[in-house]
């Protein structure tokens, strides 16, 4: 049963007060990018969560502003210091779940589970009592108010999640305002985002995007005539990346989705420093009237990471593996791709793997970037052409350079998941030179890749396996592992995209055994494509007349090949006879 009973009902002697809340997320972690974006690829964009979230608090600092930052988990335990920040600047945290999941999938017990580990974590990092709740992305509806009894029941004291739009909530007006859900013997203050009553359809005017496409005006009448007209406070929210006009362009989105998140960078923070100076606003907290006293608890970090054990170190040898990442005006990927190469390190198992950057005349900050980047990191090294020669001049300079029999190629902007090296390594078994990843395998998977772009990708997949000897699926992808012995001979008459077909086309002519690994190719988050679409398609065609002519006349001979050195670790850890 719920019933209409506002927190002002209480405080009628307080002055007028607004409440704001603050989301802390970082950019990547936006609503926009919920179906672009996996989880799974957070930790390896360029972080700007920290700078964002001091910029908050100084703002609101400068306005002698307190108000109730609602963390995700994932932010806590990757940021502790900057939570425990909020809380010694004097503001309330409260929780926003383990991710930005939600709750729609879950089930009842599985949303239970989500909301008391979540607030577990962050009392622990934080040691004070976290009171209240918000489903990340604002969209509680009529059919999901089982949510609020879940909270309920669970001890939280408030929820904010409900964010009026359109038609939604038409029979019950009252929930536009603050009020008190009650379930049996537990009640619940529900704390929803403010909406203008535009003929009975709900507009919302809190905050985040809808300051963005809204015209100002309309947003500051909103405001305005909220303030005269309601007792209620309005409650208003912004996300630390609303603060940050400069915040990486995630360019493998769609266009709608760029729009909703960049569009007007610079009104949202005006927006907010006008409504701090006209109007009074305070945390959630402080507006029911809950204590908030910050009592630090004795739980620290420590004692919640208490069961992480320190690896045991490794008595057997590591394959030494190069991995080799051609860089042409790469600057905006960089960040992203030294976060990735870092966990892709700690995780290599069995291998020892050693990176070899080639700078393929890049004319931005690409050279500077790099040595800034990984000039300190062991079993590291940066070759550089004096010209742009393509990416495949730039695979095929690194792959003479390495120091190991083992070499993989991948893309500067981690198309592909390099983790996935890990298992293609052990494909190269004797006999095999070259194992390419295969996104247009009936295994491989393509997401969001332009349905032209992947059609005349597979229409040339399609011509090499009729011009080639072996049928593969994929000849154009540049995430492969090579037996260096057998690459090094190659001299290739194509420097750029071309170049990656007619190497993989040279082995095969030259009798070399390729497998094939079914992986996933998804269009690049930052930066855009260097490939010219119009020339690549000429150029395989040209290249595909040629190589249908050396198998028709025969003219292809075997590569010369130097003494192999593959390491003995990789074949007696797979049980391989190398004899």
């Amino acid at each position: 049963m719920t019933g209409r009973q506002s927190a002002a009902d209480n405080s009628r002697e307080q002055p007028h007060r607004h409440i704001l809340t603050v989301a802390v997320e970082d950019y990547f972690q936006g609503k926009a990018f919920a179906g672009v974006i996996d989880r799974r690829q957070w930790s390896r964009f360029e972080t700007r969560v920290e700078r964002n979230t001091l910029a908050a608090l100084d703002l609101l600092e400068r306005h002698e502003v307190s108000a109730t930052f609602f963390f995700m988990s994932w932010i806590a335990e990757n940021h502790p210091d900057l939570l425990r920040e909020v809380v010694r600047r004097g503001h309330e945290i409260a929780s926003s779940g383990m991710s930005k999941l939600g709750f729609r999938d879950s089930s009842r017990a599985d949303f239970a589970r989500d909301v008391v580990r979540s607030r577990e974590i962050l009392e622990s990092v934080a040691g004070v009592k976290v009171r209240g709740y918000g489903v990340a992305d604002h969209r509680l509806k009529s059919r999901d108010l089982w949510a609020l009894e879940v909270l309920a029941e669970n001890g939280y004291e408030y929820d904010s999640s409900i964010n009026p739009s359109l038609l939604s909530f038409r029979s019950e007006p009252w929930r536009r305002f603050v009020h008190r859900e009650h379930f049996g013997g537990q009640s619940l203050w529900e704390i929803p985002l403010s909406s203008l009553n535009v003929g009975g359809i709900q507009v919302p005017v809190a905050g985040g995007n809808w300051f963005r496409q809204l015209p100002e005006q309309l947003i500051r009448h909103a405001v305005q005539h909220w303030t005269t007209s309601y007792t209620d406070p309005f409650v208003m929210y912004f996300r630390v990346w609303d603060l940050d006009p400069d915040q990486p362009i995630i360019t493998g989105a769609p266009r709608l989705s760029r729009l909703r998140h960049y569009r007007n960078p610079d009104k949202l923070p005006r927006l907010i420093e006008h409504f701090l100076t006209e109007y009074k606003f305070s945390s959630i907290g402080n507006y029911l009237g809950l204590d908030c006293e910050l009592s630090l608890r004795n739980s620290t970090v420590a004692a919640h990471f208490a069961d992480v054990r320190v690896a045991a170190p490794r008595t057997t040898p590591r394959t030494a593996v190069t991995v080799v990442i051609p860089c042409y005006n790469e600057e905006s990927a960089l960040p992203y791709l030294a976060n990735t190469l870092r966990d892709l390190r700690d995780a290599a198992g069995q291998f020892e793997l050693r990176f070899l950057f080639v700078d393929d005349g890049s004319t931005d900050s690409t050279a500077n970037m790099l040595e800034a980047l990984f000039g300190s990191w062991e079993h590291c090294e940066i070759v550089s052409h004096g010209v742009n020669r393509g990416v495949a001049a730039s695979i095929l300079t690194g792959i003479r350079h390495a120091a190991t029999e083992i070499v993989c190629s991948m893309d500067c902007d981690c198309t592909y998941d390099p983790h996935e090296l890990s298992s293609m390594i052990p494909m190269l078994t004797p006999g095999v030179d070259l194992v390419t990843a295969s996104p247009y395998h009936p295994l491989g998977h393509v997401l969001r890749v332009p349905s032209w772009r992947l059609a005349l990708s597979k229409t040339a997949s399609a011509l090499y396996r009729i011009v080639l000897r072996q049928p593969l699926y994929t000849y154009t992808s540049c995430f492969r592992v090579y037996r260096k012995s057998a690459v090094t001979p190659i001299e290739l008459r194509e420097g750029g995209f071309l170049g990656v077909a007619e190497m993989i086309a040279r082995l095969d002519l030259a009798g070399s055994r390729i497998a094939e690994y079914p992986t996933t190719l998804q269009v690049r988050m930052l930066g855009h494509s260097k490939m010219r679409v119009l020339k690549t398609i000429g150029g395989h065609i040209r290249l595909m007349a040629r190589f249908g002519l050396e198998r028709l006349f025969g003219r292809t001979e075997p590569l010369k090949r130097g003494p192999a050195e593959f390491s003995s670790t990789l074949y007696a850890s797979k049980g391989i006879d190398r004899e």
